[in-house]
């Protein structure tokens, strides 16, 4: 039978395995690069229009 345990709120949740598979290691790397390169184009968005704009 699965361990239980409980979380903040109480109710029961299946205990999670302690170790991580490749793949899954790998999603939450590219997850993390896609939002750290989705920041930056964003910062840089905003840093040309701002440079666009004072040129008038």
């Amino acid at each position: 039978m699965a361990e239980m345990q409980y979380n903040k709120h109480g109710a029961k949740v299946p205990a999670k395995r302690k170790g991580y598979g490749f793949s899954s290691k790998c999603a939450s790397l590219v997850k993390e690069q896609r939002a750290r390169l989705y920041i930056l184009r964003r910062c840089a968005t905003m840093l040309l229009c701002w440079y666009i704009q004072g040129d008038d």
